[in-house]
């Protein structure tokens, strides 16, 4: 198996776990990363062993013996850099959400096509043994027709003033935060279990903190929670931080959801119930091999991960055996290894989320941003 040259743009919370993940398949190399300063660059560099590293992302791009690029940068960076990547040649595996909006991701989605390169917005959360488990189980008619979705998708890393990154500031960000920071994934996920999409939509959402205090020093995803007084500046707020969303799902299937960042407890509680005319599913990310299976007339089970247990081809999506646990670093193995499998050989399937995955993704937000200014409904397809 050839040996394939990959870069990492973006050296922060999210370039870390896609190094470590692109490391892990064996076959690709992390040739380079490229920071928004050479100190960060070199910072980064030091404490992951990458030996090349650059504050001009041009600098890897244009290297001919890169093949793809692994876009980690603030949202409004996603474009630029996804569509100069492109343009030399490489394929593209960008951070979600896609865009800054659907224009701009359907420019992406255009340039990549024409280009003939491999696309892949990172919704890796797809990619929990489990969830894949109970995406066979909707498929073969487990749950009967679906009737009812709901779940949330809270964290608690944002809830105090003096808690600061770059995603509360929506000119890097784009005009939401947490409904297309996390939402985002919420939304993908219902819609890859069920296979049925988002027809409507209600949207609400509320800032609590109309300013923050914003550290004098750049900060890291999760990061920033020990800092003095001194340590910052006071800011204003322009995006939420806490949204809840009424859906319409295919003809007749309805649902909610909310998105936190303020949520006091709540690490990364992203949860999905799913209820259907036979029986239903509820799945938490805190728990990842745990699955909860609701039933009218018989006891109501737990079942835990097992690859030899899993139906179908959720088995291809756990590389462990029962009892040893696969979570969030190894959903990103699991996206990586299906990108690269592409990259590699071009007839592959495509079994990763694509631009127009993104999209559409990028869509929905932009409906869930028109839902909550005029108070209303909102129609998507």
């Amino acid at each position: 198996m050839r040996k394939i040259k990959t870069a990492v743009i973006g050296a922060g919370f999210m370039g870390r776990v896609h190094t470590e993940g692109i490391r892990r398949l064996g076959n690709v190399e992390v040739a380079g990363v490229a920071a928004i300063s050479k100190e960060e660059a070199e910072r980064f560099s030091r404490a992951t062993g990458v030996e090349r590293a650059t504050d001009n992302y041009m600098d890897l791009i244009s290297d001919p013996e890169i093949e793809a690029v692994h876009v980690c940068t603030p949202n409004a960076l996603h474009a630029p850099v996804s569509k100069a990547a492109i343009k030399a040649g490489k394929h593209v595996l960008c951070e979600k959400p896609l865009a800054m909006s659907a224009s701009e991701a359907k420019d992406m989605l255009n340039q990549a096509k024409k280009k003939g390169v491999v696309h892949c917005v990172n919704h890796n959360l797809r990619y929990y043994p489990v969830l894949q488990h109970i995406r066979q189980m909707i498929a073969s008619g487990d749950l009967g027709e679906i009737m009812i979705v709901q779940g949330t998708y809270s964290q608690d890393w944002l809830l105090y003033d003096t808690d600061y990154n770059w995603r509360l500031d929506s000119k890097e960000n784009g005009p939401m935060r947490v409904v297309a920071d996390i939402g985002s994934h919420w939304m993908d996920m219902i819609q890859h279990l069920t296979g049925l999409r988002i027809t409507a939509l209600c949207c609400d959402m509320q800032t609590f903190h109309k300013t923050r205090k914003k550290p004098k020093v750049a900060i890291e995803t999760f990061a920033g929670k020990k800092l003095r007084p001194q340590d910052y500046e006071e800011v204003a707020i322009d995006t939420e931080d806490f949204g809840s969303v009424l859906l319409q799902l295919g003809d007749r299937a309805r649902g909610a959801y909310t998105v936190s960042q303020m949520s006091a407890g709540c690490k990364n509680r992203f949860q999905v119930e799913i209820f259907g005319t036979k029986s239903g599913v509820m799945w938490n990310q805190e728990a990842p091999d745990q699955l909860w299976i609701g039933n009218r007339n018989e006891p109501n089970q737990v079942i835990m991960k097992d690859p030899a247990l899993l139906a179908g081809a959720a088995a291809t999506y756990a590389d462990l055996p029962g009892g040893h646990s696969e979570g969030y670093d190894d959903t990103h193995k699991q996206v990586y290894k299906r990108f690269y499998r592409r990259v590699a050989d071009p007839s592959a399937p495509v079994e990763y989320p694509t631009f127009e995955d993104g999209l559409w993704g990028m869509q929905l937000l932009e409906k869930a941003l028109q839902s909550h200014k005029k108070h209303g409904w909102v129609k998507t397809v």
